[in-house]
């Protein structure tokens, strides 16, 4: 299984993105999938997960009610809507993948990671 993660740049304080996040090598309808962020100096925190058939999320507290976590299995493609972006949310973006149906919140839940994307907010 292999997961690719594009979407990411530069971005005025309150503006939007969508990253995206591409899986291949299997049906991505297999997986739970998450989203986690990592800044400099700061240690991996999840910021939103979603089960294999997009009908149950979770997110961090932090970014509740500005992004949405969203999946096409069809397309193979899970997406992180970011809105109201704060320089606060500056980090590289990974995707991840779970064994099964379910939705973690740890990094140790998941089995597959993609690399990176870069989301850089300005004030």
């Amino acid at each position: 299984v292999q997961l690719q993660a594009s979407g990411g740049g530069l971005v005025q304080a309150g503006g939007s993105l969508r990253l995206s996040c591409a899986v291949s090598g299997r049906a991505s309808s297999s997986y739970g999938m998450g989203w986690f962020r990592q800044a400099p100096g700061k240690e991996r925190e999840f910021v939103a997960g979603i089960n294999w058939r997009g009908g149950s999320t979770r997110y961090a507290d932090s970014v509740k009610g500005r992004f949405t976590i969203s999946r096409d299995n069809a397309k193979n493609t899970v997406y992180l809507q970011m809105g109201s972006l704060k320089p606060e949310d500056t980090a590289a973006y990974y995707c991840a993948a779970l064994e099964g149906q379910g939705i973690g919140v740890r990094g140790e839940d998941y089995d597959y990671w993609g690399q990176g994307t870069q989301v850089t907010v300005s004030s």
